[in-house]
């Protein structure tokens, strides 16, 4: 049965994630002094200024305003009401509550024979998911796969000078034709590109269809593809002066673009014993895992805790049908498999290094070169075939 699925991007200079980058950017520079240190940093940005809030307990104190204006520039904002240099930051940092502190810090579970073990607990509680899939190289899903390189392209010819006139605000949408599960040809392609006054639209959807849109593969491409390239018919005004921005507001962006579930947790800006981003992480690692392994071809995985807890309190496998065994059984093997208590999962993926500004934009899933895109437990496995 044929059916329709779409999924959506935007570029590094969209409102929502020249926040997540700058938070991102933060928790990096505080990691590089201080690995132990606790954040939670969001920003807030709109027409000519910028709030950063939140709470940080660290032996480290940043430079907050700087890094921010640093961040600003080099995503390309010199000009307007939020330009890096003129714009007006606001900052509300303290520290970390002493209840939230308590929880992560000695964990409420006991061993056998009911001594406390020494090690944190969850940060919060709260249901995390994870995806793998092999429409893609990456095993991500097709459509937000190329949505994020169309976003990624937009950047990236601005930045060169390809086409100078383009500016850092824009947003990607693409729509593949299924047959069943498997993705058949793209259906619509929609990019809105913001740009200077000078440029006609004419010249920019030529510019786009050639030097943008160009990278999906021919393959994918028929006479009935349809293109929007700016349809509204003008974007100059862009970024926090046209809309305000926010911390965590693109978390379907940040996944799987829609295509399993969300358990509502953002990840910029926060260290990883908040459970919403480390646990994230570490679910889909054991979802790509399992699917390179051949224990199923499509597989979600949703992981429950609670605040001071370490263990989660639930497990869930959702294969779609294409496991090589029933789904109750790899949730089992996940078990024995995974270390799943935070402490573990910061130790294994190595989450207290400042890596997490390469993840604010075109999403924190299918990059190579993080922790948790490797495939390392796959061979071990495929025992259990």
């Amino acid at each position: 049965m044929k059916k329709l699925f779409t999924s959506e991007s935007v570029t590094e200079g969209h409102p929502d994630k020249l926040c997540d980058r700058i938070s991102d950017a933060i928790v990096d520079e505080i990691f590089k002094h201080d690995p132990d240190a606790r954040c939670a940093i969001e920003c807030c940005a709109g027409y000519d200024r910028l709030l950063i809030m939140g709470e940080v307990t660290s032996s480290y104190t940043a430079d907050y305003e700087t890094i921010a204006r640093n961040t600003i520039k080099e995503i390309g904002y010199d000009f307007g009401t939020f330009s890096y240099d003129k714009c007006n930051i606001i900052i509300a940092v303290h520290g970390q509550s002493p209840d939230i502190a308590m929880g992560v810090d000695s964990s409420l579970e006991n061993k056998a024979g009911g001594e406390k073990e020494d090690i944190i607990g969850a940060g919060d509680q709260g249901m995390m998911f994870g995806y793998a899939c092999r429409e893609t190289e990456e095993l991500m899903p097709l459509t937000i796969s190329l949505s994020h390189k169309l976003a990624k392209r937009l950047t990236d010819v601005r930045r060169s000078g390809l086409l100078p006139y383009l500016r850092p605000d824009g947003k990607t949408q693409v729509t593949v034709e299924y047959d069943g599960r498997t993705p058949k040809r793209v259906d619509t392609v929609v990019v809105s590109a913001q740009h200077d006054e000078y440029v006609t639209q004419e010249q920019l959807k030529k510019d786009i269809l050639k030097h943008v849109i160009s990278i999906i593969p021919e393959s994918l491409i028929d006479g009935d593809t349809k293109y929007f390239i700016n349809p509204t018919g003008r974007f100059e005004i862009g970024g926090p002066e046209g809309d305000s921005g926010l911390t965590g507001r693109k978390i379907i962006v940040d996944t799987y673009g829609g295509r399993c579930a969300h358990g509502g947790g953002a990840f910029s800006g926060k260290d990883p014993t908040k459970v919403d981003r480390s646990a994230a992480y570490m679910a889909r690692y054991i979802c790509k895992n399992l699917v390179e392994a051949g224990l199923a071809d499509e597989v979600q995985i949703q992981l429950a805790y609670a605040i001071g807890v370490s263990r989660p309190v639930s497990v869930f496998i959702d294969t779609y049908g294409t496991g090589k065994l029933p789904d109750g059984k790899i949730a089992d093997i996940v078990i024995k498999e995974f270390d799943l208590r935070p402490y573990s999962i910061i130790n294994n993926l190595k989450l207290r290094a400042p890596i997490y500004a390469n993840t604010s934009a075109y999403g924190h899933f299918g990059k190579s070169g993080l922790p948790w895109e490797k495939t390392d437990k796959a061979e071990s496995l495929k025992k259990y075939l």
